[in-house]
C-alpha cells in the first residue's frame, strides 16, 4: 500500500511536519479530527437505531393488524328493553 516509502522516510517526513506546525498545533488538529470522527460513529449508530426503531413500530402495526382481524367480531349495541316490558312499567 505505502509502495517504495520506508519508515524512515515517513520519519523523516513527520519530523519536518512537527517542525513547521508545531506539536501544539498537530494536538489540536488530532483533537478536532477525534472529535470529528466520534460525532460521524455517533451520527451513524443513531440513524440505525432510528431505522430499527420504525421497522419494530411497522412490525407491531402490523401484528396489532393481524390480531385484531382474529379477535371475534364485537358489536357496541345498547341494550333495549321489549315493547311488552316498557308498557308494563308505565
Amino acid at each position: 500500500m505505502l509502495g517504495g516509502i520506508s519508515i524512515w522516510q515517513l520519519l523523516i517526513v513527520l519530523g519536518i511536519i512537527i517542525l513547521i506546525f508545531g506539536t501544539k498545533k498537530l494536538r489540536n488538529v488530532g483533537t478536532d479530527l477525534g472529535g470529528a470522527v466520534k460525532g460521524f460513529k455517533k451520527a451513524m449508530s443513531e440513524e440505525e437505531k432510528g431505522e430499527q426503531d420504525e421497522k419494530s413500530g411497522a412490525e407491531s402495526e402490523a401484528q396489532a393488524r393481524v390480531d385484531h382481524k382474529e379477535a371475534p367480531n364485537t358489536y357496541d349495541v345498547q341494550a333495549e328493553r321489549k315493547p311488552e316490558e316498557q308498557e308494563e312499567r308505565k
